[in-house]
C-alpha cells in the first residue's frame, strides 16, 4: 500500500526504500521514540530524521525535521521561520492540518505544503530515514532527494547542551 509521501517522491521519480517496524504505539517525545525506532530498524539514530510540526505566533505552519539525536533548539527555528515565537503543535492537532498522526507524521505529502526546514546534520549521511506517512513505516532516502522532495531549507537547528 503506498502512502501519500510514497506517491509523492514517485511522482518525483526519486528513488527510495520502505522499512517497517514494529509500532509499539509509544510516541511520546520526552521518551526517544525516534532513537529507539533507529533501533528497531538497526540504523544509526544520527540517520533518522523526526518530523516536528509548529505554528508561528501569526499561526503559519512550519515543519522541521531534525535527527532523532538532537532536539530542536526553539531560538534557531524562529531565526530559520522568521518569527518571534514559535511553538509544537498539539498532537490531537495534527491529523487536521497535515492528515498524519503522532509517530506517522511525514514532512512529505502534507494535506498542505508548509514552510519545511531540515537541520543542517542531513548533509552529514549517506541516506536518511523518515516517516512513510503512517506509524510502522519509514522512507530511506539521499538527504539531497528529501531536500528536493521537501523543498527544504537546510539550517542549523540543533540545540547543543
Amino acid at each position: 500500500m503506498k502512502t501519500n509521501a510514497m506517491r509523492i517522491l514517485d511522482g518525483l521519480n526519486i528513488p527510495y526504500e520502505v522499512s517497517s517496524y514494529e509500532d509499539d504505539g509509544e510516541h511520546v517525545l520526552e521518551k526517544g521514540a525516534a532513537v529507539r525506532l533507529a533501533e528497531k530498524l538497526g540504523v544509526d539514530p544520527l540517520t533518522v530524521f523526526k518530523t516536528i510540526v509548529m505554528r508561528t505566533e501569526s499561526k503559519e505552519i512550519c515543519v522541521f525535521c531534525q535527527s532523532a539525536t538532537s532536539e530542536i533548539n526553539l531560538k534557531k527555528a524562529r531565526n530559520a521561520a522568521g518569527c518571534k515565537e514559535i511553538n509544537p503543535v498539539k498532537p490531537e492537532e495534527l491529523l487536521a492540518l497535515t492528515g498524519y498522526i503522532r509517530g506517522g507524521c511525514s514532512p512529505l505529502g502534507m494535506k498542505r505544503k508548509f514552510r519545511t526546514f531540515i537541520d543542517e546534520t542531513i548533509l552529514l549521511c549517506d541516506q536518511v530515514c523518515v516517516s512513510g506517512g503512517q506509524r510502522g513505516l519509514q522512507i530511506k532516502l539521499k538527504p539531497e532527494d528529501l531536500i528536493k522532495a521537501t523543498d527544504a531549507v537546510v539550517c542549523d537547528l540543533e540545540l547543543v547542551k
